[in-house]
């Protein structure tokens, strides 16, 4: 899956063994979805996953690897990959914004970019394998990128990896899950909240000031593909300057969040949260605690990961020098499990 800031990727095991002492199966809502990988664990383990996510590039992950089934679309995507792959580039759009304007990716991938999702666009594909091909592109492109993750800034030089070919590859659909077909939505988090309900809510919010439309903005224009015009070095979407999360706010994430987790329409609420974000552990803990009216269990499970290399890349100006100290190496990574007394499953 692409590189991603705030992955859950170390915390799965421990995000699974909390929904399974709860429930060997049934279903199960991720609000924040980014690139899908804990509702594709949870889909792989047989759960029935809704996944949401109000940007289209994590929206569009979320049908490949929540919503399509693998008995559905591999055939389609496997001889559509390899016709692809065969394509010559045509720069346009993508490699005048992100490799001429800026130097995301090489120019010689930019143009095969640029070729291969006009193609997809002039096939008129059914939404799911749309989005499988789409996210075989995401992913092809962020192998041969010159970032550290971010779409931010870029490499002043490129990176190795930036000269190798792009290449197309299936993406690791599954097949549909024992509890039932699951979905993708591209809702704010608030109406995914009040419209979705599941036996187990998955809440995985921004922790930070940081956008993941700003983060990721290239994969947000390559899968709209609506060629929007583009501010600063970085090249970003004009649309990021508007389309603010209240989640990226301080002084608003609390009450925010306290409505949200009232909204949800699940008898078990997991969320997975950080010490570095707005709220400490025990607000988070009574924030938990003070739902179903106060009728809630809550327990907290504690992980120490290496922080993200941004934290030692971003003491260093955009000339190399270093204007900074690193703060700390190590963040706590949590995941609390707030189940309303008296809920039964089977």
């Amino acid at each position: 899956m692409i590189k991603y800031i705030g992955s859950k990727r170390l915390l799965i095991p421990a995000i699974l063994d909390a929904v399974r002492s709860i429930a060997p199966g049934g279903t199960v809502i991720d609000l924040f979805s980014g690139t899908s990988r804990v509702g594709h664990a949870l889909k792989r383990a047989g759960y029935r996953v809704l996944a949401n996510d109000h940007n289209a590039y994590a929206a569009t992950l979320a049908r490949c690897y929540v919503e399509a089934d693998a008995g559905d679309v591999l055939a389609d995507a496997s001889r559509l990959i390899a016709e692809f792959n065969t394509f010559p580039g045509r720069p346009g759009y993508f490699t005048h914004t992100f490799c001429e304007r800026s130097r995301f990716v090489h120019p010689k991938n930019g143009e095969r970019i640029d070729a291969i999702r006009e193609a997809i666009a002039s096939k008129g594909l059914e939404p799911e394998l749309e989005a499988v091909m789409l996210t075989s592109l995401m992913e092809a492109a962020d192998r041969v990128d010159s970032t550290t993750g971010l779409q931010m800034a870029y490499l002043k030089t490129w990176a190795p990896r930036a000269t190798r070919e792009l290449e197309l590859r299936v993406p690791e659909v599954l097949p549909r899950a024992a509890s039932g077909k699951g979905a993708g939505f591209q809702l704010d988090a608030h109406a995914a909240a009040t419209e979705l309900s599941a036996d187990i809510a998955y809440i995985d919010p921004p922790y930070n000031q940081h956008s993941y439309l700003g983060n990721y903005h290239m994969w947000e224009s390559l899968v709209t593909w609506d060629k929007p015009e583009v501010y600063g070095v970085a090249c970003k979407r004009v649309d990021v300057q508007a389309r603010r999360s209240v989640f990226n706010s301080r002084p608003k994430f609390r009450d925010a969040f306290a409505s949200l987790l009232g909204s949800v329409r699940a008898p078990v609420l997991i969320v997975s949260f950080s010490d570095e974000g707005f709220v400490s552990r025990d607000d988070m803990g009574a924030l938990l605690g003070s739902l179903w009216d106060g009728a809630a269990s809550v327990r907290t499970i504690e992980h120490d990961f290496k922080r993200y290399v941004g934290a030692q890349i971003g003491i260093h100006n955009p000339q190399g020098e270093k204007v900074g100290e690193v703060s700390h190496l190590r963040n706590r990574e949590y995941v609390y499990v707030a189940r309303r007394s008296g809920a039964c499953f089977e």
